[in-house]
């Protein structure tokens, strides 16, 4: 059969599949970028902006030194220190393996560190904490996941570096590891202590 002899109306079923081809096309363009991209290299819209105003109560029963630990809002961020924010669930398998890594912060003290907890469980989350040490001063719990919403977490863990004055300096997505905490935390923390001291002169 030569295109001459293609009548129209066989023409016009072959036009039917061209919606579909293309819309399966980026189907399939969508699939890939979401599976092989890197979601850590995606830009916070918070960076350079005020952290969220939000208000959450703290974990119920979560107690250190047999005092409750407070619940977290955007107000407590803009106290004058530098401030680490990290979302994190006790169902999180990379929450697990970065736990360390927070300990290990909080002991050096290199900066003030809070928490979110985020679609959990009060009970969960208070065993994960019992388990395996609290480098928490305040955790908010978001257990409907609204505080994480206006955070623009796209899952747990998620690291923030609050500046002196409430302002979001840096985000990390995925786990804290050596490799992320040399490269990307620790020199986040340092240059906003160093920008913090200076404008305090």
């Amino acid at each position: 059969m030569t295109i001459e002899t293609i009548t129209p109306a066989k023409r016009s079923r072959g036009l039917v599949f061209i919606p579909v081809v293309l819309f399966a096309t980026l189907c399939a363009l969508f699939v890939y970028a979401l599976y092989t991209g890197d979601p850590s290299k995606i830009p916070s819209a918070l960076i350079g902006k005020p952290a969220p105003q939000f208000a959450l109560g703290g974990v119920p029963g979560l107690k250190s030194d047999n005092v409750d630990v407070p619940g977290l809002s955007g107000a407590d961020l803009a106290n004058g220190e530098v401030t680490l924010v990290n979302v994190w669930a006790s169902w999180c398998t990379p929450c697990v393996a970065e736990h360390p890594y927070l300990m290990r912060l909080q002991q050096a003290g290199a900066a003030r560190i809070v928490g979110i907890n985020y679609k959990d469980s009060a009970e969960a989350a208070r065993g994960f904490l019992a388990r395996r040490g609290n480098p928490f001063e305040a955790v908010g719990f978001d257990a409907d996941g609204k505080a994480g919403i206006e955070w623009g977490v796209y899952g747990v863990p998620e690291t923030f570096v609050v500046d002196h004055t409430g302002k979001v300096v840096f985000k990390l997505i995925g786990e804290i590891n050596a490799n992320t905490l040399s490269t990307q935390l620790l020199p986040a923390i340092e240059q906003a202590r160093a920008v913090a001291t200076a404008q305090k002169k």
